[in-house]
């Protein structure tokens, strides 16, 4: 039964985060709440790995939830759930594309995806970003609680991006460095 249901709550996910990677965050958020697959602790973590690591971060995410709730199996499922209806509706698309190349109530669809995905896209950003530089909950006295060490690196980072010696590192060497760091701060 778990295999049925890893295939589906993916299926919707890549059925209708539109916008990339970013975009599926919402839905994993709701699948994690639903499930208790993994907790929102867990989802910061797996956009990290999922960011640093090879292919599209949803996809990513996909195996990596699918392989910590079933296995080998479910991470196959979960990832072929997230893919299939993409695989289909693209299908379906470059077998009409032609025909309403040119059509204005094609053109009004798209112009209305590109603000909702921009959104989903804000939107998990945003999220994750809250997630990691603060904590809610607690105590009845601290609700709302900043994490300066987080903070202080994120500040760190942001001036070192507009660095631009640094501007001209490889990707790979910011990863690496904040892999270093997290393991030594234990963020």
């Amino acid at each position: 039964m778990i295999f049925l249901r890893l295939f589906l709550e993916f299926a919707k996910v890549g059925l209708f985060a539109v916008g990339g990677g970013l975009a599926t965050i919402p839905f994993l958020q709701d699948i994690g709440a639903r499930t208790g697959w993994f907790t929102d602790a867990d989802l910061t973590t797996m956009i990290a790995v999922s960011e640093s690591t090879p292919g599209p971060m949803g996809v990513n995410m996909a195996t990596y939830v699918g392989f910590e709730a079933a296995g080998l199996p479910g991470a196959a499922l979960a990832t072929l759930g997230l893919i299939t209806p993409s695989v289909i509706v693209i299908i379906i698309i470059a077998g009409f594309l032609q025909k309403f190349r040119q059509s204005k109530t094609v053109d009004g669809v798209f112009r209305g995806l590109r603000p909702a995905s921009t959104a989903l896209i804000a939107a998990a950003g945003l999220s994750v970003a809250l997630s990691v530089l603060v904590t809610v909950g607690g105590t009845a006295e601290h609700v709302f609680a900043v994490r300066w060490p987080a903070v202080i690196l994120c500040a760190a980072v942001f001036v070192c991006m507009r660095y631009t010696p640094l501007k001209k590192l490889h990707p790979v060497a910011f990863i690496a460095a904040a892999a270093v760091i997290g393991a030594i701060f234990r963020f």
